[in-house]
């Protein structure tokens, strides 16, 4: 089928990407490439460049309904976001712009060009604000209240999709993602963790955990994610569901991991905790079991392996 990938020369775009084309789909990306890389998709070029079309266009760009009638996609596949939560809260119309504005445009744009089916990528670790430690994991049942822009964004979208379905027939699926680690991550600025960790681990810095590294995160790794969506492609009417572990991990317990691994022996550097930075989050991945089949098969520690040599080859 042909397919089109918004933020498809990001880190878990480009991933996903690579696995259309390998399962013999063709892919159209757009991508503005303000976080994504061009670099992220030289493999796919290389070795699948005839099904591979890249397009250097914001997602709010007027003209992106052009570039889905050039050859209309059957499943839009939405990942370009403002990603950063601490953006979010310092410019809420910048955020706003590009996560509502520009997902609209998406999903407007896959309505008017007949696509089958719009796949989103949400935010489990947002969307269900600051859930009670008995919550945990937390399900979909949960109520939204997120208190950040950013969750307030992805919970809207997520709303659109509802009402473009009871609309328009557009079918959907939302897919609130836990924190998703793996090659291609960027270490730099507001990143993942484990990628932060990676990066200064192998190049001999010290790393720093913010507060006293007993928060807790749900962190999921990027096959996994991308699996998932491509079973969303066919599977999941309607629905939004958690692609997560359920497994709750401490900042402190992922950093002994990932230096154990590496054969670092200096301690981490304590900060003071960023203001509004959850205590503790995980997802119950069961409807995504039930719906999409899926469930996470990568461990932690194979994971973060993976994501050690990845920097490795790098340094």
């Amino acid at each position: 089928m042909h397919t089109l990938v918004t933020g498809g020369a990001g880190f878990i775009g480009s991933t996903l990407v690579d696995r259309l084309l390998a399962d013999g789909h063709s892919v159209a990306v757009v991508d503005n490439m303000w976080s994504g890389k061009a670099a992220n998709l030289d493999g796919a070029r290389r070795e699948f460049g005839d099904r591979l079309v890249v397009h250097h266009v914001d997602v709010r760009d007027p003209g992106l309904f052009e570039i889905f009638g050039q050859h209309p996609p059957e499943v839009v596949f939405h990942l370009a976001a403002q990603a950063d939560v601490r953006v979010s809260v310092a410019r809420p119309l910048f955020d706003a712009d590009v996560n509502v504005m520009g997902a609209l445009n998406v999903i407007e744009s896959a309505r008017k060009c007949g696509s089958r089916k719009v796949v989103v990528a949400s935010s489990g670790g947002t969307i269900y604000g600051e859930p009670a430690p008995e919550a945990l994991p937390v399900d979909e049942t949960h109520p939204q209240r997120p208190v950040s822009p950013y969750g307030v964004a992805k919970k809207v979208v997520d709303d659109y999709l509802y009402a473009f379905r009871a609309l328009h027939g557009t079918d959907f699926a939302a897919l609130a993602l836990a924190n998703v680690f793996g090659p291609r991550q960027d270490p730099h600025g507001e990143a993942g963790v484990v990628a932060i960790f990676a990066g200064r681990l192998l190049a001999g810095e010290s790393c720093t955990i913010f507060g006293d590294g007993n928060q807790t995160r749900d962190f999921v790794y990027v096959d996994d994610v991308v699996d998932a969506f491509m079973r969303a492609a066919d599977r999941g009417a309607g629905v939004l569901c958690n692609i997560g572990t359920g497994v709750e991990t401490s900042v402190n317990q992922l950093y002994q991991s990932m230096a154990d691994a590496a054969g670092v022996k200096t301690a981490a550097v304590y900060a003071p905790a960023r203001t509004g930075e959850l205590a503790r989050s995980a997802l119950n991945p069961g409807l995504a079991q039930r719906e999409l089949g899926w469930a996470p098969t990568t461990s932690l520690d194979s994971g973060t392996a993976s994501v050690l040599a990845w920097f490795g080859e790098r340094v």
